[in-house]
């Protein structure tokens, strides 16, 4: 595991702190719906708010990985997106279509325990 990926409470929390290979990214893909499944969490908070770059390839694993993280009865929110990054991908045209966002961390855990609180009560988005 490249990535740490930590448990607190009922959630997972991770955080990219360097550029990936592809196949390092296929790898914490991986290892996220691994430890979803295993701890039976809630949810993940994945922070990328040290990464000045996201190519269209770890674009594609973060919407794939919340895609497949929501089917596993979880939510995901991605927080810290730096501006940068996020012109980057709508110049791309790559939309994280369906991935929760947030602007720090704290905002990031805020808005997965609101997500985790609707799911449980039956209000929650259809998938």
């Amino acid at each position: 595991m490249i990535i740490p990926i930590l448990r607190l409470k009922d959630v997972l929390l991770t955080s990219i702190q360097v550029d990936l290979t592809d196949q390092e990214a296929l790898d914490f893909q991986a290892d996220v719906l691994r430890m979803v499944s295993e701890t039976e969490a809630g949810g993940i908070v994945i922070d990328i708010t040290a990464l000045d770059v996201v190519d269209s390839f770890m674009a594609r694993v973060l919407n794939d990985t919340a895609r497949i993280v929501r089917i596993l009865g979880a939510e995901v929110v991605l927080s810290g997106m730096q501006p940068m990054v996020a012109l980057a991908l709508i110049e791309m045209g790559r939309e994280l279509v369906g991935v929760e966002t947030a602007l720090n961390l704290d905002q990031g855990l805020e808005r997965l325990q609101r997500l985790i609180q609707e799911r449980t009560s039956g209000h929650g988005r259809p998938d």
